[in-house]
């Protein structure tokens, strides 16, 4: 690079152009940016990354460096971000802006930089409130990807799709893994969990296999039909649909799934059934129609109807957005009601939105991809790791984009790199009112200078 900017400089006759090209080639280098790429650590088994080489590649030539943190197990390995260009380094030193995936350490954040990362404060999550107050004490930016959205709050930068892949092929292997427990065997059995699996086309391939032997063979009477439940209509509900797609299923209706006459159907079908708001809540007061906007503005207003579609499912796949506002849609005590007259049909749940005692009540926590399942006893009220075990089999992994680890890092990839240059350049010492960024990640930025920006001073609730 020098060599060529020599080479043009003695090209130059004209002394006032010499004099020109040397102050821009300072300006050039005094204004580069660079970006750090942090190592994942909250995961063991947590292989993605925010930008991948490719994208570090073509941000090289745009004028930015970047210093990418060693890792062992990222799914794309060191040679990799240095052959794109980038500096690889046991730890960022240069770097003002930090990007990574999941949430960083309280003693990671250094004086007055930018952190872009899922950071999960949002809901006032207690867990991550000494992280928060961390990140505020340094007088750091916050930008959290969650809430990167367009003026109609769709989201722009997610894991979603590929968090209902790996959820509803977990969710098949784990009933097949049940059930064998069980002493039924079944074309599930054969389904690995979603990072055995080299890749996801590898993945859906053996799934689609698995679903050509129930259309032939039908599934053991015990069994089937067997009946999967979606909550929500979303990435991460259309990207668990996908998976499902491929055995031989027919989507029917709720009000269908109440009136059919599952022990005369046909045993080498399945049946997904997709629920909305209005299939989970209904108004408290019965004068009341269900109205979508009064849901989301007064959800106090509403309780559960969701219980009558439960013991009709043979998996049930939570793939929709909750917070504490709204009825939750499985309890402890139903559960216990529903267990009192044995063991029902329900034999999964994949509670893919993974919040503990949160819309799966009998969710205590988010699981780890080594230790993915846990039998849930409604009599007992308690947990027990493994596929062993009365009651309900949940499977909570809290990460499960990282089973996909390349697909996944790669979709979110080239969503974030349009708006990494904007970030790099922009000058975080101005107010917030004068920021430059562009409206979808100023909307994102949580927390500027150390304090929390307008759209989120309702966290400081939560943070005293």
């Amino acid at each position: 690079m020098v060599l060529v900017d020599l080479k043009t400089l003695l090209g130059l006759k004209n002394r006032k152009k010499r004099v020109n090209f040397v102050a821009s080639f300072i300006l050039e280098k005094l204004m580069k940016h660079t970006i750090g790429i942090r190592h994942e650590d909250k995961y063991v088994m947590e292989r993605r990354v925010a930008l991948i080489p490719k994208h570090i590649k073509a941000l090289v030539k745009e004028n930015i460096d970047f210093e990418v943190q060693k890792s062992a197990k990222r799914i794309f390995k060191n040679d990799e971000f240095v052959q794109a260009g980038a500096n690889l380094t046991e730890k960022i030193e240069k770097a003002d802006v930090i990007f990574g995936v999941k949430e960083m350490p309280a003693d990671f954040f250094e004086e007055g930089k930018t952190y872009v990362f899922f950071s999960h404060v949002i809901k006032g999550q207690s867990y991550n409130m000494p992280m928060l107050k961390a990140l505020m004490a340094k007088k750091c930016q916050l930008i959290d990807y969650e809430k990167i959205t367009n003026e109609d709050g769709k989201r722009l930068i997610f894991f979603g799709r590929f968090a209902g892949l790996a959820g509803m092929i977990n969710s098949l292997w784990s009933l097949g893994q049940r059930l064998k427990i069980k002493g039924i065997e079944t074309p599930f059995t054969s389904i690995k969990q979603s990072h055995q699996y080299n890749s996801l086309v590898e993945a859906m391939k053996a799934v689609s296999e698995v679903g050509l032997q129930i259309a032939k063979e039908g599934l053991p009477d015990e069994v089937g039909p067997v009946v999967i439940g979606f909550t929500g209509y979303g990435n991460v509900s259309k990207g668990a649909q996908e998976i499902a797609n491929l055995l031989p299923s027919i989507e029917i209706t709720p009000e269908q799934l109440l009136a059919i006459d599952f022990e005369n159907s046909p045993k080498t079908l399945i049946y997904k059934v997709i629920f909305k708001e209005e299939h989970i809540s209904e108004p408290i007061d019965v004068s009341q129609d269900f109205e979508l906007s009064h849901y989301y503005k007064h959800p106090e207003a509403y309780k559960n109807s969701f219980e009558k579609y439960i013991p009709k499912l043979s998996i049930l796949m939570n793939c929709m957005y909750w917070d504490d506002r709204y009825p939750r849609i499985v309890t402890k005590d139903f559960l216990e009601k529903l267990y009192a007259s044995g063991e029902p049909k329900l034999k999964v749940i994949g509670d893919v939105t993974c919040d503990p005692d949160g819309s799966i009540e009998c969710t205590h926590k988010g699981t780890e991809i080594e230790d993915p399942v846990f039998v849930y006893d409604p009599k007992s009220r308690t947990y027990k790791m493994g596929f062993v075990g009365d009651g309900i089999l949940v499977m909570a992994v809290d990460i499960l984009p990282s089973e996909l680890p390349r697909e996944s890092s790669e979709a979110f990839s080239d969503a974030l790199f349009p708006f990494v240059k904007a970030v790099a350049e922009t000058d975080f010492d101005a107010d917030f009112d004068q920021l430059t960024l562009p409206a979808p990640l100023k909307r994102a930025m949580i927390v500027h200078q150390g304090a929390l920006t307008p759209d989120y001073t309702y966290i400081k609730e939560y943070l005293d």
